[in-house]
Parts: structure tokens; C-alpha cells; sequence
């Protein structure tokens, strides 16, 4: 896709938006059916079924998806279709590219070992390998821009409103 084609695609998507700014609310959901015989929660996605369960530092055996591995795919994938549409839109060829994200997070919280130890991912790394025809400072831009757009990457960073019922 070049930057005309993508530009023609989003043009009356934005003009509708900026007409009825309410029919930008997307809605977005997930599901996990828990397992009744094991720890682990089944998620259906666009591509199957996933099966998550305990990582091998809180009690897993490793065949199972980790919860923290999947978000940090939903990372990597929101951040590469960002820079993909940025570098698109900016008419820069990319050749090859990989977004690699890597957290960590203690076990003795999440397990309840150590009160004062965080639960959850603690710290996220996203590396952006790109072969391209920019030059360092228009590809710095073009991260910078990924960052300001992407989804998810704002969505940790401005965290919502959690209500759970």
C-alpha cells in the first residue's frame, strides 16, 4: 500500500468522525472461559483458541500462553501496524522491520511471597529493528509518532478507568 491508497482508505473515515465525533467510540472486548479441571482460561481470537494458564515461575509447566507474554504480543503488533501506516503515510519504503517488546515482572508478587513486590509487569522495552530508506533522524520521527499513536503502547501509558463487577 502506498500513501495515496492509504490516505483515500482513512479520508472519509476521519470526515465522518469529525462529523460525528460519537461514531469513533469503538468498542472492544475479551473473553477467557476458565478451565474447570485446570488453572487456565481458554480465549478465543480472531485466528482460534488460545489457552492460557501459569507461567513455569508461578506454578506452570511452560505449554500454556502467558497472560504477560500475550500483552506484550498485543505491544509489539499495535506498535509494527503503527509504524507501518506512519512509514506508509510518510512514503517511506520499509525493506524488512521487527518490533521486539520485552518485560519484566516479579514472581514473589504475583505469588504473594513478598507484600511489597508489584504485581504485574514492572517494565516494558519495545525495540524497533528497521531496514529502511529514512534517514536516523526521519526514523527517530517516525518512533516518536508510533509511541503518540499506537493503541496499546497509550493505553499502559494512560492507563483507564478499571471497573471490575
Amino acid at each position: 500500500m502506498d500513501a495515496e491508497t492509504l490516505r483515500s482508505l482513512q479520508a472519509p473515515i476521519k470526515q465522518r468522525y469529525r462529523e460525528t465525533p460519537d461514531a469513533a467510540l469503538v468498542p472492544a472486548r475479551a473473553e477467557a472461559r476458565m478451565g474447570i479441571d485446570d488453572v487456565a482460561c481458554v480465549v478465543p481470537t480472531w485466528h482460534g483458541e488460545t489457552k492460557a494458564g501459569l507461567h513455569p515461575a508461578a506454578g506452570g509447566d511452560g505449554t500454556l500462553a502467558c497472560s504477560a507474554d500475550m500483552l506484550l504480543e498485543a505491544v509489539a503488533a499495535c506498535a509494527g501496524v503503527t509504524f507501518r501506516a506512519v512509514a506508509t503515510a510518510s512514503g517511506v519504503k520499509i525493506r524488512s522491520g521487527r518490533v521486539i517488546a520485552e518485560g519484566k515482572w516479579d514472581a514473589r508478587g504475583t505469588l504473594g511471597v513478598d507484600r511489597s513486590v508489584p504485581v504485574g509487569l514492572t517494565e516494558i522495552k519495545l525495540r524497533f529493528e528497521v531496514d529502511c530508506d529514512a534517514d536516523p533522524a526521519k526514523l527517530a520521527r517516525m518512533i516518536e509518532t508510533t509511541e503518540r499513536y499506537c493503541v496499546i503502547l497509550q493505553t499502559l501509558g494512560n492507563p483507564p478507568r478499571i471497573r471490575v463487577e
